[in-house]
């Protein structure tokens, strides 16, 4: 069997070796290839540059890529067959594609930190593609991801060079914005969202990590290159096991990881002073570039997202940045656009043919920016696109949420026993007239597991879509609440509100809640999922903890979707105080929960009445509106 499997990924290693090659042959009979080219920023440091332009006397637009990523032309990565394909597709158009490594990665020089700051990094590579000979000085910024993720907070410089981006995924890049202090995903709610804590495992360089000397010329990074790419082979860890470790501080140093950036974040709380001082874009800050925005419904950040995009729209002063925002929202995974098929599969959910020619979209926003190309493209782009899953349908906006969706509270009901998928919760539109407690424990050594939902980057850990959650509405430490079937099919899609009253019996806790389509068969598809730290209920400037048995109002970070769901269907939500380790778990202690490794059971408790009203309110869509369109 080991043979088998050896001789399996070692074919698989010769396609796309072979596959690269293929690429790179293609791309060299088009383009100029300029590789490790040493760009220099204003403190002296290099930064790896490779550049790819059309065999033209004619001055051409560029599009460029920063990355923390291995580019090395000579990997076997699956990093380098793209970063030739992307050179490809521009090069073909007429376009120069400039692909760079972040400072302190790879081949660039200087220490690295997240998002590559400082953010006079963009800006000093921006002046620098300006002013070369080949450059027609105008500039457009692509990328999913860690490729997306910096481009906010340099938009905010306003180059005059940066003409237009592409931001895909960016949600790790949005600090603060609205209501939602994710600081880049490391937060939701006040509770550590564990991404990054695998993410940066393999991510970050150690700090003693092999140097290439200083001032070394381009002619022996190309000859370097094709033996030495400067990056690490981090050994495999089995994640589903390696985030149970306790203090979550020492989870990188449990698996004998790199040294880096990690152990001075981990520390940081929300609205540390810190997280103001690097890549991250916040609300407070300028915005200088027309940009189109790709997101997913199944990305670990889909709200802060379309927050961003509204902020932008509504908030900044410049009339013709601001009038040209532009949105997709696809129902996929992070990163996960040009995958969607005649049947896209998300998790285990069919939401249908999810196809978009990106393509087509992405070079017509360039070729409008970037060329001056008078081609009626703006005039045909919807502002916003998203996808309906249920009647699994792309429509069109003006904007997001839609103008006639209309906020529809519903309430959590019970006599007394919601808890599991055989209580007795219902969601009701009518405001419960008794008082009733629903109450569940909360261990945080043995917490709800994640089972699907809005999340990348946790390796084996979670799987990230939407899966049928009856098995996991079994547990007596979820409180499940359901509709009664509908008697006509809605839309839900927008941003979903979320009010609890809760109380405790210990100083700090979390509360989670997921929501759900219900299918008639009783199969129950996860749509979107949030999670509250009770100790920021009053705001992330400040800590406030509980008294035993006192009930207090908490407002969770909105929720985000597009569903249709069809008559007879049921919707539903379910609460608890874990999600993990799609979030780490609160101990219950009141402490600093990343030094702690011994947690306390909690009772918590939902209230529901006139005077507790806890509720949810549904941004919908009515069928009859449905049909108008």
């Amino acid at each position: 069997m080991k043979r088998l499997t050896l001789f399996l990924l070692t074919g698989l290693f010769i396609n796309i070796t072979i596959h690269a090659q293929k690429t790179f042959d293609d791309l060299a009979e088009i383009a100029i290839i300029d590789q490790k080219v040493m760009m220099p920023m204003r403190d002296g440091i290099r930064l790896s540059t490779d550049i790819y332009r059309p065999k033209t006397n004619e001055k051409v637009p560029i599009i460029f890529s920063r990355t923390p990523y291995n580019f090395n032309s000579w990997g076997d990565g699956e990093m380098r067959t793209r970063t030739f394909q992307r050179a490809y597709e521009a090069v073909k158009r007429g376009y120069a594609y400039v692909v760079q490594n972040e400072r302190g990665r790879f081949f660039s020089e200087g220490e690295w930190d997240i998002l590559g700051t400082p953010l006079t990094d963009g800006y000093d590579a921006f002046s620098w593609m300006a002013d070369q000979p080949w450059s027609n000085g105008r500039i457009g910024t692509l990328g999913c991801s860690s490729t997306a993720e910096w481009q906010m907070a340099v938009a905010a410089l306003d180059h005059p060079s940066h003409a237009a981006m592409v931001p895909q995924g960016f949600g790790a890049g949005v600090g603060r914005v609205g209501g939602y202090y994710e600081q880049g995903n490391w937060y939701r709610g006040g509770a550590e969202q564990m991404l990054f804590f695998a993410w940066l495992y393999g991510t970050q360089h150690d700090e003693m990590k092999p140097k290439l000397p200083d001032g070394i010329s381009q002619e022996d990074l190309q000859r370097l290159q094709r033996f030495y790419d400067m990056a690490p082979e981090y050994p495999k860890v089995d994640w589903s096991e390696g985030l149970k470790h306790l203090p979550i501080q020492d989870i990188i140093k449990n698996q004998n990881g790199p040294i880096g950036v990690f152990e001075e974040m981990v520390r940081r709380k929300p609205n540390d002073p810190a997280w103001y001082e690097g890549g991250l874009y916040h609300d407070d800050m300028g915005f200088g570039v027309p940009s189109f925005w790709f997101a997913s419904w199944y990305d670990v950040s889909i709200s802060p997202n379309l927050e961003l995009f509204n902020h932008v729209r509504n908030n900044i002063k410049d009339k013709e940045v601001a009038d040209n925002q532009y949105l997709v929202i696809a129902p996929t995974l992070h990163c996960r656009y040009t995958r969607a098929v005649e049947n896209t599969i998300v998790g285990e959910r069919s939401v249908g043919d999810a196809r978009l020619d990106y393509d087509r979209l992405v070079y017509g926003w360039f070729d409008h920016w970037l060329k001056g190309e008078d081609n009626c493209f703006l005039e045909d782009l919807p502002r916003v696109q998203y996808y309906t899953m249920g009647s699994n349908e792309w429509q069109t906006s003006e904007t997001w949420p839609p103008q006639d969706a209309e906020m529809t509270t519903f309430y959590m009901d019970s006599k007394g026993n919601a808890n599991s998928l055989f209580g007795d919760g219902r969601l009701s539109p009518d405001v419960p007239q008794e008082q009733q407690t629903d109450s569940f424990i909360y261990d945080p050594h043995n917490p709800v597991p994640s089972y699907g939902g809005n999340v990348c980057c946790t390796g084996n850990a979670v799987q990230g879509g939407s899966f049928d959650q009856q098995h996991m509405e079994a547990r007596n430490d979820i409180l499940v609440y359901t509709s009664d079937p509908l008697e006509e099919g809605i839309e839900i899609s927008g941003f979903i509100e979320t009010s609890l009253f809760v109380s405790s019996d210990v100083k700090d806790t979390d509360f989670t809640i997921k929501l759900i389509d219900v299918y008639p068969d009783g199969r129950a598809y996860n749509l979107d999922e949030t999670i509250q730290r009770v100790r920021y209920r009053e705001g992330y400037d400040k800590e406030v903890f509980m008294q035993a048995g006192k009930v207090y109002r908490v407002d969770m970070t909105p929720m985000s979707t597009s569903n249709f769901f069809e008559k007879g269907h049921r919707i539903r939500i379910e609460i608890s105080s874990s999600n993990f380790p799609r979030f780490a778990r609160n101990l219950n202690t009141g402490g600093n929960n990343y030094d702690e490794s011994v947690g306390i059971v909690a009772q918590n408790s939902v209230h529901h009445s006139k005077e507790y009203p806890s509720q949810i309110r549904l941004p919908i869509v009515r069928k009859q509106q449905l049909q108008k369109r």
